[in-house]
């Protein structure tokens, strides 16, 4: 049986600035352990582990961390902590300094994308979206 699975993440020389960065963007988050080679830290519970392998591998948008926000101060508190520095993209989708991908997106999302009737009014609307608004897609 596995003890834990947990993300390694890739950076060039900064894995501690990352895991600084994102705990003071998370409550309830802390390091756990570092060294010159990997910092570990756990945001909400969850455990990550920063690898200062060098420039070979860059993050991409085939992989990102997906942020479920019940409300819209949370998304708007998402979306500009972890976008600062880095860009800003379409339906809820951001790069941050450090170049990881992040989803910031409203938890009533999957109810409205399950309803067969709203579920078109709701894509069309977030598809014209940088940053999710609950409100506009509720009313979609």
């Amino acid at each position: 049986m596995i003890k834990s699975l947990y993300p390694c993440l890739w950076y060039d020389g900064n894995a501690k600035a990352a895991a600084d960065h994102y705990c003071s963007i998370f409550k309830n988050s802390r390091i756990t352990a570092e060294n010159p080679m990997v910092v570990t830290f756990e945001i909400n519970g969850f455990k990550f582990m920063g690898l200062n392998g060098g420039p070979h591998y860059k993050f991409s948008p085939a992989t990102s961390f997906v942020v479920e926000c019940e409300t819209q101060e949370e998304i708007d508190y998402y979306w500009e902590k972890l976008g600062e520095g880095g860009s800003y993209n379409q339906c809820g989708w951001l790069d941050d300094k450090f170049g990881m991908s992040w989803q910031i997106i409203p938890a009533v999302l999957q109810k409205l994308m399950s309803d067969p009737e709203k579920a078109p009014r709701v894509i069309e609307a977030f598809m014209q979206m940088s940053k999710f608004d609950i409100a506009a897609l509720e009313n979609a």
